[in-house]
Protein backbone atom coordinates (compact mmCIF):
# COMPACT_ATOMS: atom_id res chain seq x y z
CA UNK A 1 0.00 0.00 0.00
CA UNK A 2 2.67 2.63 0.98
CA UNK A 3 5.20 1.17 -1.84
CA UNK A 4 7.46 3.74 -3.12
CA UNK A 5 7.35 2.35 -6.43
CA UNK A 6 3.50 4.12 -6.80
CA UNK A 7 3.89 7.70 -7.35
CA UNK A 8 1.33 9.94 -5.28
CA UNK A 9 1.53 13.17 -4.65
CA UNK A 10 3.68 14.94 -1.58
CA UNK A 11 2.62 17.50 0.95
CA UNK A 12 3.79 20.46 -1.09
CA UNK A 13 1.69 18.81 -4.35
CA UNK A 14 -1.64 18.21 -2.35
CA UNK A 15 -1.04 21.98 -0.88
CA UNK A 16 -0.74 23.23 -4.58
CA UNK A 17 -3.85 21.19 -5.49
CA UNK A 18 -6.01 22.54 -2.81
CA UNK A 19 -5.09 26.33 -3.61
CA UNK A 20 -6.28 25.53 -6.91
CA UNK A 21 -9.46 24.46 -5.68
CA UNK A 22 -9.90 27.80 -3.80
CA UNK A 23 -8.86 29.96 -6.68
CA UNK A 24 -11.32 28.29 -8.83
CA UNK A 25 -14.20 28.85 -6.79
CA UNK A 26 -13.40 32.93 -6.33
CA UNK A 27 -12.86 32.75 -10.62
CA UNK A 28 -16.23 32.52 -11.33
CA UNK A 29 -18.95 35.70 -10.81
CA UNK A 30 -21.34 33.28 -10.38
CA UNK A 31 -22.87 32.90 -6.61
CA UNK A 32 -24.83 29.21 -7.82
CA UNK A 33 -21.67 27.96 -9.59
CA UNK A 34 -19.77 28.90 -6.18
CA UNK A 35 -22.13 27.17 -4.29
CA UNK A 36 -21.38 24.28 -6.59
CA UNK A 37 -17.85 24.40 -6.46
CA UNK A 38 -17.40 25.26 -2.52
CA UNK A 39 -19.19 21.43 -2.75
CA UNK A 40 -16.67 19.76 -4.47
CA UNK A 41 -14.24 21.73 -2.32
CA UNK A 42 -15.76 19.73 0.28
CA UNK A 43 -15.35 16.59 -0.96
CA UNK A 44 -11.89 17.49 -1.75
CA UNK A 45 -10.94 18.56 1.55
CA UNK A 46 -12.32 15.77 3.62
CA UNK A 47 -10.86 12.99 0.96
CA UNK A 48 -7.35 14.60 1.37
CA UNK A 49 -7.31 15.10 5.16
CA UNK A 50 -9.43 12.11 6.19
CA UNK A 51 -8.12 9.45 3.63
CA UNK A 52 -11.99 8.24 2.98
CA UNK A 53 -13.16 6.70 -0.16
CA UNK A 54 -15.20 8.76 -2.80
CA UNK A 55 -18.23 6.88 -2.28
CA UNK A 56 -18.09 7.20 1.23
CA UNK A 57 -17.85 11.58 1.43
CA UNK A 58 -20.82 11.15 -1.30
CA UNK A 59 -22.95 9.56 1.29
CA UNK A 60 -21.99 12.31 4.12
CA UNK A 61 -24.94 13.34 5.49
CA UNK A 62 -23.15 16.72 6.59
CA UNK A 63 -25.80 17.91 8.96
CA UNK A 64 -25.57 14.75 10.80
CA UNK A 65 -22.68 12.98 10.19
CA UNK A 66 -20.14 15.79 10.92
CA UNK A 67 -20.07 16.01 14.82
CA UNK A 68 -18.06 19.49 15.72
CA UNK A 69 -17.80 18.32 19.81
CA UNK A 70 -16.24 15.36 18.73
CA UNK A 71 -14.55 16.64 15.85
CA UNK A 72 -15.14 13.19 14.16
CA UNK A 73 -16.81 12.33 10.94
CA UNK A 74 -19.19 9.11 10.53
CA UNK A 75 -18.87 7.45 7.23
CA UNK A 76 -19.93 4.27 6.00
CA UNK A 77 -18.40 1.96 3.74
CA UNK A 78 -21.26 0.89 1.80
CA UNK A 79 -19.07 -2.27 0.56
CA UNK A 80 -18.10 -3.46 3.64
CA UNK A 81 -21.44 -2.44 5.14
CA UNK A 82 -19.89 -0.57 7.96
CA UNK A 83 -19.41 2.59 9.68
CA UNK A 84 -16.95 3.86 11.27
CA UNK A 85 -15.82 7.35 13.32
CA UNK A 86 -12.69 9.68 11.69
CA UNK A 87 -11.03 12.39 13.53
CA UNK A 88 -10.63 15.52 11.51
CA UNK A 89 -8.26 18.49 12.61
CA UNK A 90 -10.09 21.21 14.47
CA UNK A 91 -9.12 23.93 11.80
CA UNK A 92 -11.09 21.48 8.90
CA UNK A 93 -14.08 21.73 11.66
CA UNK A 94 -13.92 24.84 11.54
CA UNK A 95 -13.51 25.49 8.16
CA UNK A 96 -16.72 23.11 7.77
CA UNK A 97 -19.01 24.94 10.24
CA UNK A 98 -18.26 28.15 8.78
CA UNK A 99 -19.27 26.52 5.32
CA UNK A 100 -22.32 25.05 6.34
CA UNK A 101 -23.41 28.58 8.33
CA UNK A 102 -23.80 29.71 4.88
CA UNK A 103 -27.86 29.65 4.38
CA UNK A 104 -27.64 29.63 0.68
CA UNK A 105 -25.04 26.71 0.64
CA UNK A 106 -27.00 25.10 2.93
CA UNK A 107 -30.31 25.14 0.83
CA UNK A 108 -28.02 24.29 -1.81
CA UNK A 109 -27.57 20.82 0.22
CA UNK A 110 -30.82 19.42 -0.26
CA UNK A 111 -29.18 15.66 -1.47
CA UNK A 112 -25.91 16.20 0.63
CA UNK A 113 -23.06 16.07 -1.06
CA UNK A 114 -24.79 13.32 -3.50
CA UNK A 115 -22.93 14.48 -6.52
CA UNK A 116 -22.05 12.38 -9.55
CA UNK A 117 -19.06 10.71 -8.86
CA UNK A 118 -17.56 10.64 -12.60
CA UNK A 119 -18.23 14.87 -12.08
CA UNK A 120 -16.09 14.65 -8.75
CA UNK A 121 -13.03 12.63 -11.00
CA UNK A 122 -13.55 14.83 -13.85
CA UNK A 123 -13.08 17.84 -11.60
CA UNK A 124 -9.85 16.83 -9.63
CA UNK A 125 -8.54 15.97 -13.06
CA UNK A 126 -8.74 19.26 -14.08
CA UNK A 127 -7.21 20.84 -10.99
CA UNK A 128 -4.76 18.93 -11.25
CA UNK A 129 -3.91 19.34 -14.83
CA UNK A 130 -4.19 23.16 -13.37
CA UNK A 131 -1.62 23.58 -11.61
CA UNK A 132 0.76 21.32 -13.62
CA UNK A 133 0.23 17.92 -12.24
CA UNK A 134 0.28 14.62 -13.69
CA UNK A 135 -3.99 14.21 -14.17
CA UNK A 136 -4.13 10.85 -12.80
CA UNK A 137 -2.38 11.79 -9.76
CA UNK A 138 -5.33 13.71 -8.82
CA UNK A 139 -8.06 11.33 -8.53
CA UNK A 140 -9.54 10.62 -5.83
CA UNK A 141 -8.48 7.50 -5.08
CA UNK A 142 -4.53 8.56 -5.27
CA UNK A 143 -5.68 11.81 -3.22
CA UNK A 144 -7.07 9.01 -0.47
CA UNK A 145 -3.12 7.26 -1.16
CA UNK A 146 -1.26 10.29 -1.08
CA UNK A 147 -2.89 11.07 2.47
CA UNK A 148 -1.90 7.25 3.69
CA UNK A 149 1.61 7.73 2.28
CA UNK A 150 2.08 11.34 4.21
CA UNK A 151 0.46 10.15 7.60
CA UNK A 152 3.18 6.98 7.42
CA UNK A 153 5.56 9.42 6.79
CA UNK A 154 5.10 11.94 9.05
CA UNK A 155 5.02 9.20 11.55
CA UNK A 156 1.78 8.65 12.28
CA UNK A 157 1.68 4.58 14.11
CA UNK A 158 0.75 2.32 11.11
CA UNK A 159 -1.90 0.57 12.98
CA UNK A 160 -3.66 4.26 12.87
CA UNK A 161 -3.41 5.01 10.09
CA UNK A 162 -4.79 1.99 8.41
CA UNK A 163 -7.66 2.19 11.29
CA UNK A 164 -8.43 6.03 9.74
CA UNK A 165 -8.60 4.30 6.48
CA UNK A 166 -10.90 1.16 7.44
CA UNK A 167 -8.64 -1.25 7.00
CA UNK A 168 -8.32 -4.42 8.84
CA UNK A 169 -5.58 -3.82 11.12
CA UNK A 170 -2.85 -6.41 12.16
CA UNK A 171 -2.93 -8.16 15.81
CA UNK A 172 -2.21 -4.92 18.25
CA UNK A 173 -0.60 -7.73 21.17
CA UNK A 174 1.98 -8.44 19.09
CA UNK A 175 4.13 -5.55 20.12
CA UNK A 176 3.58 -7.48 23.89
CA UNK A 177 1.78 -4.00 25.06
CA UNK A 178 -2.19 -3.39 24.44
CA UNK A 179 -3.28 -0.79 22.22
CA UNK A 180 -7.52 0.19 22.15
CA UNK A 181 -9.53 1.93 19.84
CA UNK A 182 -9.75 4.62 22.02
CA UNK A 183 -5.58 4.83 21.95
CA UNK A 184 -5.77 4.46 18.43
CA UNK A 185 -8.22 7.54 18.36
CA UNK A 186 -6.23 9.57 20.55
CA UNK A 187 -3.09 8.89 18.55
CA UNK A 188 -4.86 10.33 15.42
CA UNK A 189 -6.00 12.90 17.27
CA UNK A 190 -2.83 13.67 18.80
CA UNK A 191 -0.98 13.63 15.04
CA UNK A 192 -3.54 15.61 13.77
CA UNK A 193 -3.21 18.73 16.11
CA UNK A 194 0.52 18.61 15.84
CA UNK A 195 0.13 18.46 12.11
CA UNK A 196 -2.04 21.73 12.10
CA UNK A 197 -0.04 23.62 15.08
CA UNK A 198 3.46 22.85 13.57
CA UNK A 199 4.39 24.15 17.33
CA UNK A 200 7.42 21.75 17.63
CA UNK A 201 10.87 22.03 15.68
CA UNK A 202 11.96 18.47 16.53
CA UNK A 203 10.97 16.29 13.33
CA UNK A 204 11.55 12.19 15.02
CA UNK A 205 9.02 11.26 16.68
CA UNK A 206 7.79 7.76 18.78
CA UNK A 207 4.38 7.73 19.88
CA UNK A 208 3.82 4.90 22.45
CA UNK A 209 2.79 3.42 26.40
CA UNK A 210 5.47 3.67 29.28
CA UNK A 211 6.46 -0.16 29.71
CA UNK A 212 9.47 0.71 32.22
CA UNK A 213 10.10 3.18 34.80
CA UNK A 214 13.72 2.94 36.53
CA UNK A 215 13.75 5.08 39.26
CA UNK A 216 17.20 6.98 40.80
CA UNK A 217 18.49 9.78 42.84
CA UNK A 218 18.43 12.15 40.18
CA UNK A 219 17.59 11.14 37.48
CA UNK A 220 14.88 8.14 35.64
CA UNK A 221 15.48 6.24 32.97
CA UNK A 222 11.48 5.96 30.54
CA UNK A 223 11.42 3.39 28.37
CA UNK A 224 7.99 3.37 26.10
CA UNK A 225 7.10 0.97 23.00
CA UNK A 226 5.23 1.58 20.39
CA UNK A 227 2.73 0.13 17.79
CA UNK A 228 5.54 -1.92 16.05
CA UNK A 229 6.98 -2.91 18.84
CA UNK A 230 9.88 -0.77 18.93
CA UNK A 231 11.06 0.14 22.52
CA UNK A 232 12.88 4.07 23.09
CA UNK A 233 14.32 4.55 26.21
CA UNK A 234 14.64 8.43 27.83
CA UNK A 235 16.94 9.78 30.67
CA UNK A 236 15.41 12.56 32.49
CA UNK A 237 14.85 14.23 36.29
CA UNK A 238 13.27 12.94 38.69
CA UNK A 239 11.55 16.19 38.97
CA UNK A 240 10.30 15.71 35.34
CA UNK A 241 8.92 12.25 36.00
CA UNK A 242 6.94 13.77 38.75
CA UNK A 243 6.10 17.06 36.88
CA UNK A 244 4.61 15.19 33.84
CA UNK A 245 2.90 12.57 36.06
CA UNK A 246 4.49 9.68 33.94
CA UNK A 247 3.61 6.22 35.22
CA UNK A 248 3.34 2.90 33.39
CA UNK A 249 0.59 2.72 30.70
CA UNK A 250 0.91 6.53 29.75
CA UNK A 251 0.61 7.60 26.44
CA UNK A 252 3.87 9.25 25.56
CA UNK A 253 5.44 11.00 22.89
CA UNK A 254 9.28 10.21 22.59
CA UNK A 255 11.41 13.11 20.43
CA UNK A 256 14.97 13.38 19.37
CA UNK A 257 15.81 16.36 17.56
CA UNK A 258 17.73 15.99 14.33
CA UNK A 259 21.32 17.13 15.51
CA UNK A 260 21.59 14.36 18.34
CA UNK A 261 21.77 11.73 15.78
CA UNK A 262 24.47 9.31 15.15
CA UNK A 263 24.54 7.35 11.74
CA UNK A 264 27.00 4.40 11.92
CA UNK A 265 27.59 2.38 8.71
CA UNK A 266 27.19 -1.40 8.21
CA UNK A 267 24.97 -4.16 9.12
CA UNK A 268 26.44 -5.14 12.76
CA UNK A 269 25.89 -2.75 15.34
CA UNK A 270 29.55 -1.69 16.67
CA UNK A 271 30.19 -1.75 20.68
CA UNK A 272 28.77 1.58 21.41
CA UNK A 273 26.89 3.58 24.52
CA UNK A 274 23.39 4.58 22.44
CA UNK A 275 20.56 3.27 24.59
CA UNK A 276 19.03 3.55 21.64
CA UNK A 277 19.51 2.53 17.93
CA UNK A 278 17.00 1.40 14.81
CA UNK A 279 18.90 -0.25 11.72
CA UNK A 280 17.54 1.39 8.46
CA UNK A 281 18.30 2.44 4.81
CA UNK A 282 19.08 5.93 4.01
CA UNK A 283 16.51 6.87 1.35
CA UNK A 284 17.24 10.48 1.51
CA UNK A 285 20.06 13.33 1.28
CA UNK A 286 20.13 16.96 1.68
CA UNK A 287 23.41 17.79 1.35
CA UNK A 288 24.26 22.07 2.03
CA UNK A 289 26.97 23.40 2.01
CA UNK A 290 27.74 23.51 6.10
CA UNK A 291 25.29 20.60 7.32
CA UNK A 292 23.53 18.00 5.42
CA UNK A 293 20.61 16.01 6.07
CA UNK A 294 20.34 12.08 6.17
CA UNK A 295 17.11 10.59 6.41
CA UNK A 296 16.78 7.19 7.15
CA UNK A 297 13.97 4.66 6.90
CA UNK A 298 13.34 1.76 9.29
CA UNK A 299 11.71 -1.96 9.53
CA UNK A 300 8.48 -0.34 10.21
CA UNK A 301 8.39 2.56 7.94
CA UNK A 302 9.42 5.25 10.71
CA UNK A 303 11.34 8.02 8.94
CA UNK A 304 14.22 9.22 10.95
CA UNK A 305 16.36 12.17 9.71
CA UNK A 306 19.79 13.28 11.16
CA UNK A 307 21.40 16.50 11.10
CA UNK A 308 25.66 16.33 10.66
CA UNK A 309 28.37 18.18 8.80
CA UNK A 310 28.81 17.74 5.01
CA UNK A 311 32.06 17.27 6.18
CA UNK A 312 31.23 14.15 7.92
CA UNK A 313 29.22 12.98 5.89
CA UNK A 314 31.44 13.11 3.01
CA UNK A 315 34.37 11.50 5.52
CA UNK A 316 31.40 8.49 5.89
CA UNK A 317 30.66 7.89 2.09
CA UNK A 318 27.03 8.12 2.99
CA UNK A 319 24.52 7.08 -0.15
CA UNK A 320 21.52 6.53 -0.29
CA UNK A 321 20.26 2.83 -0.07
CA UNK A 322 23.31 2.37 2.67
CA UNK A 323 22.22 0.70 5.59
CA UNK A 324 23.29 2.06 9.11
CA UNK A 325 22.24 2.30 12.14
CA UNK A 326 20.46 4.94 13.70
CA UNK A 327 21.97 5.65 17.28
CA UNK A 328 20.96 8.39 19.88
CA UNK A 329 21.09 8.83 23.54
CA UNK A 330 18.38 8.61 25.80
CA UNK A 331 19.71 11.82 27.47
CA UNK A 332 18.43 13.48 24.07
CA UNK A 333 15.08 11.95 24.05
CA UNK A 334 12.58 14.79 25.05
CA UNK A 335 8.89 13.17 26.60
CA UNK A 336 5.60 14.93 25.60
CA UNK A 337 2.66 13.59 28.34
CA UNK A 338 -0.18 13.18 25.66
CA UNK A 339 -2.85 12.19 27.55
Amino acid sequence: MFSEDNPCLDTVQLAQLEQSFRHWIDATPRRDVRLSRRRILLVFLLIRYTGAKLNEILSLDPFTDIDEQTVCIRVVDSEASCARRITIAASLSQEIRKTLADPDFRASLTNGFSVDPAFVRRKFYERAEACGLPKHLGGPELIRRARAVELVRGNMPLQAVQKLLGHSTPNLTTAHVSFSDDDLQRATKLYLERESSRKTSARNAFFGKIVAIERGDVQARITLINLSGHRVSSIITSESLERLGLQLGRLVTAEVKAPWIILQRGETLSACSADNHFQGHIIRINKGKVNSEYVVRIDDGTELCALMSTSNGTELALKIGDMVWVLFSGFAVILHADD
